[in-house]
């Protein structure tokens, strides 16, 4: 196969201070609709001349409308036609080089099916009813326990409840009081996810990919979505009619919208690290400029996708800003979540991080990534990753794979075990994991509230696989042995009380499995779908993760985001491998004066010492909620069961 390259030139130009200097520009860009005149620009200074092309359907066929467009001096082409073009599909067609390429908008808001034409639209008609007074719910930090899920995992499984036209699609998400095949006892959906407690739900991507064929039926199709198309407008297999751009813009709000009134954020999973194909709007109307080259003019490949985005690059730059603010502003958003954050720089993260907060409410809006890259990358500047945590704003966080690894074995080695799971000796890095790692030297200096605290996502083994697999050479993974159900319930009371953000996969808490499959981005539905029935077969288990988020919300200084709480840690003089711990509640109202925790990775028990004082047992690895009534007070020595994380109240 044949590298994609660009001239040398064009490199050394894109690179030059001149040629930033004289085409960066700040004024709008997109199709900017009013009901009398609708205003195209595009930014494209290497462009000989260009056109906006206007049709009346969004998919293939019909001979365009075509308007040529005039350039201004910093290259931004554009053109005004009056009367109101709601509704009407459009492409430009841009000759560089003597070279003509028809193309969608980089700034779209909308497009037809699979999104090849984009769309004027007024995203005010396509607001659900009550949009306008739609806001983020108020989340503290003791709230904040993330849940991720993909919109087609969630209600695929005809069990879920979901009426069968909304299943896999946003409108699930709005569909009140489910229950496990409409038994009216076990909660599925909206309706589990508000029972469970979590504060937030991270949707997977949801904006236009290209992964999936909107114009086939879906039986046969599944992706993950990590194959951007179209940045700024939602994915059309979600919605209920790809083929017009105002339903899934509606209906994505109305999902958002419903978990908002539930009580629950959305944060948005936000690929800009590269595009699904070298063919893109990007490269369309400026080749080569938004990614980055290597010296011979063939792309960089930091993603493992076989480009990588040019963040440094100022309009490169300014349009990831421009794109996450659309989203937080049109689509009232609560956070976003940066796959391979280590693509971008750490000046274009603080700056995007900035920009939020000038927002209405904007603080609030949570920014995190992976710290991670996909493949070697030519980027010079300092980039996001766990090494620059000093540099980036305190306000963005990292997945800690330090903390996962820890807790249950390396992800990428099946029979990898950690300290639940046949590495007791790891307890120095679970001790470093309470209090963020802030107290290592591990890592560079930073804020608790830096630190996502998790043992599985979307990404490699489910942890109950990875815990079987550790286990035995031929697991089964429908067979909920108690040892390994001991295992998870201590994972989970792990990192649901370290410091930090803590994470979840969805189903982790039910035993979530993939029958072993580590990379199941494009497997079958069937494989990578909740299988709501593991609710109630692992009822106990889901009780057991309910009864810890409730427990961290009723401690706040357990997920105080500021760098001094990590120091009132009191690790307790307990025998290796064994943690004891102690904080004290701090200045916030909590239910208890202090918290004392004891992990013991062991298959006996162990006797330990509590603190001085009267200690009322929250729970005793088994079950999470005694916090929640009358229950054992203890002074003294107590003895821990095997297995287990235990949790104690000061009195």
């Amino acid at each position: 196969m044949m590298k994609h390259k660009i001239p040398v030139e064009w490199m050394q130009r894109y690179e030059s201070e001149a040629f930033a200097r004289e085409t960066a520009c700040s004024g709008p860009l997109g199709a900017a609709y009013t009901p009398e005149a609708t205003t195209f620009r595009l930014w494209t200074p290497l462009a000989e001349a260009v056109s906006v092309d206007l049709y009346p359907h969004g998919n293939s066929g019909g001979r365009p409308e075509v308007h040529p467009m005039e350039r201004d001096a910093q290259g931004v082409w554009s053109i005004t036609l009056p009367g109101d073009q709601n509704g009407r599909y459009y492409t430009y067609t841009v000759q560089i080089d003597g070279k003509t390429q028809e193309t969608g908008d980089p700034y779209a808001v909308a497009a037809g099916v699979n999104g090849l034409r984009s769309m004027v639209l007024d995203l005010d008609a396509a607001a659900p009813a009550g949009w306008q007074d739609d806001r983020r719910p108020d989340i503290p930090p003791q709230k904040r326990v993330v849940w991720e899920v993909s919109v087609r995992d969630f209600s695929q499984d005809a069990a879920s409840g979901v009426r069968p036209d909304w299943r896999g699609k946003f409108l699930a998400f709005t569909q009140p009081g489910t229950t496990l095949c409409g038994d009216g006892t076990h909660p599925t959906c909206l309706n589990y996810l508000q029972q469970l407690g979590v504060g937030y739900v991270q949707i997977m991507p949801m904006y236009d990919f290209g992964s999936v064929d909107e114009a086939k039926p879906l039986t046969k199709q599944y992706n993950w979505g990590y194959d951007p198309i179209n940045f700024n407008v939602p994915e059309g297999s979600y919605s209920t009619d790809p083929y017009h751009g105002e339903v899934r813009i509606r209906e994505c709000r109305t999902m958002i919208q419903a978990l908002h009134k539930a009580g629950i954020g959305v944060i948005m999973d936000v690929v800009y690290n590269h595009t699904y194909r070298h063919e893109n709007v990007l490269n369309h109307v400026m080749p080569g400029y938004f990614f980055r080259e290597n010296e011979d003019g063939s792309y960089s490949d930091g993603s493992g996708c076989s480009n990588e985005f040019a963040s440094e690059r100022p309009m490169a730059r300014r349009y990831l800003i421009d794109s996450v603010l659309y989203w937080a502003k049109e689509y009232h958003l609560d956070g976003f979540r940066f796959d391979l954050m280590e693509i971008y720089d750490v000046e274009t993260m603080n700056l995007l991080r900035a920009a939020l907060d000038e927002l209405p409410g904007g603080e609030s809006i949570l920014m995190y990534g992976e710290p991670w890259k996909g493949g070697p990358s030519v980027l010079q500047q300092p980039a996001a990753n766990k090494d620059a945590l000093s540099l980036l704003d305190d306000r963005i966080g990292v997945f800690c794979d330090n903390t996962r690894d820890a807790i249950k074995g390396h992800c990428f080695y099946a029979r990898e075990a950690g300290y639940v799971n046949g590495r007791p000796d790891m307890f120095p890095e679970i001790r470093a994991a309470v209090t963020a790692w802030c107290c290592s030297d591990a890592l560079p200096e930073h804020a608790p509230g830096q630190i996502v605290s998790y043992v599985s996502a979307h990404d490699n083994y489910t942890l109950w696989d990875k815990l079987l697999l550790v286990r035995t050479d031929h697991p089964d993974y429908n067979v909920f042995d108690p040892a390994v159900l001991a295992e998870n319930r201590l994972a989970a009371g792990i990192y649901l009380t370290c410091m930090g953000i803590p994470f979840l996969q969805a189903g982790e808490e039910f035993a979530r499995t993939k029958k072993g499959e580590d990379n199941s981005y494009a497997s079958s539905a069937l494989l990578n779908q909740l299988d709501w029935k593991r609710t109630a077969a692992c009822q106990g288990l889901v009780e057991y993760y309910r009864g810890l988020i409730g427990l961290r919300n009723a401690f706040p200084r357990l997920s105080a985001p500021d760098p001094d709480t990590p120091r009132a840690v009191r690790f307790l003089p307990v025998e290796a491998p064994l943690v004891g711990w102690v904080l004290p509640a701090g200045p916030e109202r909590a239910a208890w004066k202090a918290l004392c925790v004891f992990y013991n990775p062991l298959a006996e028990t162990r006797v330990v010492s509590l603190p001085e004082g009267r200690w009322k047992l929250l729970s005793d690895g088994t079950t999470s909620a005694l916090w929640q009534g009358e229950s054992t007070v203890c002074t003294g020595e107590f003895s821990l069961p095997s297995c287990s994380a235990v949790i104690f109240g000061l009195l």
